[in-house]
């Protein structure tokens, strides 16, 4: 997330921190700076310069003679450009001056005519994709004065590192309430040039919200439980004023037109990404909220992709067809362009996990879909409505047609968590007040409902909705808002080893121990497979080349050792100890088992000058194999030889693992040539999979032996006795 230093000072007036200090702080509070830049670096060289006068080209007609006066007198230059004007201000490159892109600038002769250096777009610049024509500046400035400066480029961009959970700071309103609860300062919305500061009317509608000629209607409630839109007429579309465009560079934005520059700013302010249509490109009377129907094979999306869609995946389409990919991206056709008079202005709160799906799907993140799926403020989208509405109309002269458009089938009730104060102790090893935890909560948007003999009743706010569900999740916020700097260094101990371990845990700890004993490495791989080594398909894969879980573990390791092959790595041992899926009956989850795979070539032990290489025999693969099957059945387990039992293992060297009661639990032996790539000069590679015990008998409890009170002795002992004496009866210690 950029987050612009001069724009979060507004946010909290007074703030007293350095951007460096700013970092320190977020880290503090689970948030650290991955980096800092400015939007003015590599423009060092880059001046404001006037044009005294502009001439065509005496050699040619599509260029221009200019007298440019940079701060150093007037010097002439050559320029392509068809927007160049006498009296405006421009960025000027003089000789000697170093653009992005290491481009130095030289003294050259354009068709006869001397150039003293060069009038810039801003694409050369970095600041923008318009590389049509040169980047005028609007104002009054100084010839020579600093062009980062001018235009106010002097920003700081803090790259703040925000976890999954915390979508609420993907906006500087977001950032901004984090310092302010850590007393920092107070929380404000900054004005903007020329507010008109509109007031909308918002009256829901369960199914379907028209005015006049224009409708919404949601018929996926699951997938969308709220949109509205606001129709504004009569905008002119153009460049975005100076201030607007400083304030998305200084968040990391490219300016694109004052229309979608509007939206982006809000979604940046508070964390609710929008989305403006041509209202005149969209067909018939209604926007439709709707799954893509199957006959729906491509949409063409504003980076002029064409997407192929599935029918999980959310639409917003007009009365013919999709406009928008909803929650990621929108339609190429009803883009706003220059040639926009109306707009229909677009928010929406869209089901996280479909969002987060489409976008996996198509492969395509955007900064909305990257909001949508950790969760937007239900709280806060008619605030985010108000704020670019006024933002439109202020910068583009547009009237608001209307009323609000808003259809919400489900209303947003906020979550009631409850807090004991006792459990705060127990888990963090201090002791808080009921009054103490109001302060460090309170900051943070969460209100008292009901506080009584130590357990308090809070209400989340909704821009936290989406991650605090739990009292843990309350406790972790109690820790962070304190300070873990502030807890004392020695805490009264925790113990959760009061509740015994899992016997499964208690197994694989066993059979890591055993097996790393034995001059084995653990691996973990992933369990997302080719269609070839699966039965299971995910509903979201990660890549379309592994769509399914694995069901054995041994291939992933088989790949392992290729891997070491190929590197001339002969002397391999590897084991894993994952989870395998099988398929189920029809409308079943599938089955889920633990296994253990093993896989092993080359020497027995590590090369020595004092003897010949012994390498890994069917008898090392079958001790192993039965130690893991003793140790995972308690000795419940017998290892069987069974020609031809099971692929990938040749028939003549091939291993059942069968319990008490004769089920098969695994197999293994000699891997087959035909299922990996084995070089001339490897040995034969041995491996075995069996499946664990899904409830193991828990191991028994470990027993103390006291140390010996004597040392012994290994000396021998004669004992002389006298013949009239009775033998005793002998008793031997194993201290003797």
């Amino acid at each position: 997330m950029n987050v612009s230093y001069r724009w979060l000072l507004d946010c909290v007036p007074g703030l007293q921190l350095t951007p460096e200090e700013v970092g320190r702080h977020l880290a503090l509070r689970g948030a650290p700076l991955e980096g800092m830049i400015s939007p003015g670096q590599g423009l060092e060289d880059v001046v404001v310069g006037r044009v005294v006068s502009a001439e065509k080209h005496p050699n040619a007609d599509r260029l221009t003679l200019c007298e440019v006066d940079g701060g150093n007198g007037v010097v002439s230059v050559v320029c392509g450009a068809p927007n160049v004007l006498e009296g405006a201000w421009y960025p000027f490159a003089p000789v000697g001056a170093v653009l992005p892109g290491d481009l130095k600038l030289e003294e050259v002769k354009i068709r006869g005519e001397i150039s003293h250096g060069m009038l810039c777009s801003a694409k050369e610049l970095g600041l923008g994709h318009d590389q049509g024509g040169i980047y005028q500046i609007h104002g009054e400035f100084t010839p020579g004065q600093s062009f980062v400066d001018a235009i106010g480029l002097d920003d700081v961009t803090m790259d703040v590192e925000i976890t999954t959970n915390r979508g609420d700071l993907l906006s500087h309103l977001g950032v901004a309430r984090e310092l302010a609860s850590a007393g920092k300062g107070t929380v404000t919305i900054p004005e903007f040039p020329d507010d008109p500061h509109v007031s909308l009317s918002f009256e829901r509608h369960t199914q379907e919200a028209r005015v006049g000629n224009v409708g919404i209607r949601i018929e996926a409630p699951d997938l969308c439980n709220r949109y509205l839109g606001v129709v504004i007429r009569g905008v002119f579309v153009g460049e975005s004023p100076e201030w607007l465009q400083q304030r998305l560079r200084g968040a990391g934005a490219r300016p694109i037109n004052n229309v979608v520059d509007a939206t982006n700013y809000v979604m940046l302010e508070l964390g609710q990404p929008l989305h403006a249509f041509d209202l005149n490109r969209l067909e018939g009377t209604s926007v439709v909220v709707r799954r893509a129907q199957e006959d729906e094979n491509g949409f063409t999306t504003l980076d002029d992709e064409t997407r192929a869609l599935s029918a999980d995946m959310l639409m917003i389409c007009d009365a013919e067809k999709p406009v928008a990919i909803g929650g990621v991206m929108g339609g190429l056709e009803s883009e706003v362009s220059d040639d926009t008079v109306d707009v229909l202005l677009e928010a929406a709160l869209f089901n996280p996990g479909s969002i987060r799906a489409t976008s996996k799907i198509l492969g395509l993140s955007t900064d909305a879909s990257y909001r949508f799926e950790r969760g937007v403020d239900p709280e806060g989208i008619e605030r985010a409505v108000s704020r670019a509405t006024a933002l439109i109309v202020a910068i583009t002269g547009g009237v608001i047609d209307g009323p609000v458009l808003d259809c919400c089938p489900a209303g947003f009730e906020a979550d009631v968590v409850s807090l004991r104060l006792s459990r705060i102790e127990h888990v963090l090893g201090v002791s808080f007040t009921s009054a103490e935890v109001q302060s460090l909560l309170k900051p943070l948007g969460f209100e008292l409902v009901d506080d009584k003999e130590g357990v308090l009743d809070l209400r989340v706010p909704g821009f936290r909705s989406y991650d605090v569900t739990r009292e843990i999740d309350l406790i972790e916020e109690v820790a962070r808002t304190h300070g873990y700097d502030k807890f004392p260094a020695e805490m009264r101990p925790y113990r959760p080893s009061t509740v015994p371990d899992h016997p499964m845990f208690e197994l694989e700890d066993e059979l890591r121990g055993a097996l790393a004993g034995r001059g084995l490495f653990e691996a973990q791989t992933p369990a997302f497979v080719p269609e070839s080594e699966g039965d299971v398909q995910v509903a979201n894969p990660l890549t379309t080349t592994e769509p399914f879980v694995r069901r054995a573990i041994l291939p992933s390791l088989l790949r392992i050792v290729e891997h070491n092959f190929a590197h001339g790595n002969r002397d391999v041992r590897l084991f894993e100890i994952g989870t395998s899926f099988r398929k189920a009956g029809k409308g079943e989850p599938p089955h889920e088992e633990t296994h253990l795979a093993v896989v092993m070539t080359g020497r027995r032990e590590p090369p020595h000058w004092s003897r010949q290489d012994e390498f890994i025999t069917v008898w090392d693969l079958k001790a192993l194999l039965e130690a893991a099957a003793h140790i995972s059945y308690a000795g419940a387990a017998e290892v069987t030889v069974e020609p031809g039992v099971v692929h990938p293992f040749r028939e003549e060297l091939a291993f059942v693992v069968a319990n008490v009661e004769g089920h098969s639990m695994g197999h293994g032996g000699l891997v087959s040539s035909a299922e990996m790539d084995v070089p001339v000069w490897a040995g034969d590679v041995w491996g075995f999979e069996i499946m664990l015990p899904s409830d193991p008998p828990r191991s028994a409890a470990p027993t103390h032996v006291p140390l010996r009170s004597t040392p012994p002795s290994f000396a021998p002992t004669a004992l002389f006795l006298r013949a009239a004496e009775p033998l005793p009866s002998p008793r031997l210690s194993n201290a003797t």
